[in-house]
């Protein structure tokens, strides 16, 4: 079975449309400055379908030494 739903997906890729135009912006409210790096286009994606109740996997916890 898929880890992500497709709707989660079109949800990366409209981000990433942003992203490429220029005008994706990061932080709350869109208030910080213009996203350039493709992973955290990815990640903000990402947060905006775990928002809005789509199925993506939870975030990777840091792992006990």
């Amino acid at each position: 079975m898929a880890a992500y739903s497709k709707s989660a997906g079109k949800d990366v890729k409209r981000v990433m449309r942003k992203r490429k135009k220029g005008t994706l912006k990061s932080g709350p409210g869109g208030k910080g400055g213009t996203v350039k790096s493709r992973k955290q286009a990815i990640a903000i994606g990402l947060s905006e379908a775990r928002k809005e109740g789509k199925k993506v996997p939870k975030k990777a916890k840091a792992k006990k030494k």
